[in-house]
């Protein structure tokens, strides 16, 4: 079994979006371990602000199948695909890290660069694995996240009741 961190985030019917997504994480990978909920700024475009949560999964999936459940979330909840990386969406959720994997695994970069770039990824990290080896750095979460930079970034907590179990740590 791996330890696999994803990060959530919506910016267009943003609690609902999160909430389901919430709920097929769970009906499809089980215990979840959940962050809190921040709001952020949409990054590299103009546009509402982001909902945003890290939820860690264990499981023997491989990359190619856990990229294709995700995929399968965001088109269940209205995720349109565009030629721009940056815009607005019901949903994104991306895998960011599977166990301690460094490099390329089925396409994919792993542990993906947004843990280090930004806010809305890393401060929800830190929060529920804090004291986790980020794979690339050989730095805790904790550490990544006193020595982050916002340069800009804001993160706003915002209560939101989610499906399921409380918020596991």
């Amino acid at each position: 079994m791996s330890r696999c961190w994803l990060s959530l985030g919506s910016n267009q019917d943003r609690e609902a979006s999160i909430r389901g997504a919430v709920a097929n994480l769970r009906a499809a990978f089980g215990e979840l371990v959940l962050s809190s909920v921040y709001e952020s700024p949409a990054e590299g475009f103009s546009g509402a602000p982001f909902l945003n949560l890290v939820a860690g999964i264990e499981t023997d999936l491989g990359v190619a199948e856990i990229d294709r459940i995700l995929r399968r979330i965001e088109d269940a909840h209205g995720r349109i695909r565009g030629p721009d990386k940056f815009a607005p969406r019901t949903l994104d959720i991306d895998l960011l890290t599977y166990g301690d994997t460094v490099g390329t695994l089925d396409g994919r970069d792993l542990p993906r660069d947004e843990i280090l770039r930004y806010a809305f990824v890393l401060g929800p990290l830190a929060e529920v694995a804090p004291d986790e080896i980020h794979p690339g750095t050989g730095l805790t979460y904790s550490a990544l996240w006193t020595g982050f930079r916002l340069a800009g970034q804001t993160l706003i907590p915002v209560p939101l009741d989610l499906p399921g179990p409380g918020m596991g740590r």
